[in-house]
């Protein structure tokens, strides 16, 4: 991403068509990579909500593990508590976490014992069923923005071809 953004503002720069033409077709590439992308998430999106529970179930069994604060199993638990408002792979461990290991819960111990969809599986599942038109939102955003790029790109490329300074 550093090299496209390169190539468009050093080609503007330089009023260099090459360039803004190469930036252009890696706008191109990348936007109908990102398209292809959405695509196959939202049809295998069970498939992904699968693979991150996988994720966070072996983050959570190494941070149980863990002694250190320096562990990243802990750092990636963490944050699935403190982002989803769960705690545990699932309502069980969930409540009799708290007990024997505070630092991975952010919440109390009769908190939890008192919510029933505490479970971060269930979390998890809700943010890829419930939630999925705000990924929706932002994926179009960024096409919007993309595209505005091309066809910015395309009007400097032809405003420095038709320009009669040279």
């Amino acid at each position: 991403m550093m090299f496209v953004g390169f190539l468009g503002c050093y080609g503007a720069i330089q009023e260099s068509q090459c360039l803004l033409g190469t930036f252009f077709t890696c706008l191109v590439i990348l936007f109908a990579c990102e398209v292809a992308a959405g695509i196959w998430g939202f049809v295998n999106k069970d498939q992904i909500a699968k693979d991150v529970k996988q994720f966070y179930d072996q983050a959570f069994q190494q941070a149980l593990m863990a002694d250190s604060d320096s562990n990243n199993g802990k750092a990636v638990v963490r944050t699935f508590h403190e982002t989803l408002d769960c705690c545990g792979p699932d309502a069980v461990v969930g409540t009799l976490t708290p007990l024997w290991r505070d630092d991975l819960c952010s919440k109390d111990f009769l908190k939890g014992l008192l919510q029933a969809d505490a479970s971060c599986h269930k979390k998890i599942d809700e943010l890829f069923s419930g939630k999925l038109y705000l990924i929706g939102i932002a994926a179009i955003v960024v096409a919007v923005i993309m595209i505005f790029e091309m066809i910015l790109s395309m009007v400097l490329c032809c405003g420095i071809r038709n320009s009669s300074v040279y």
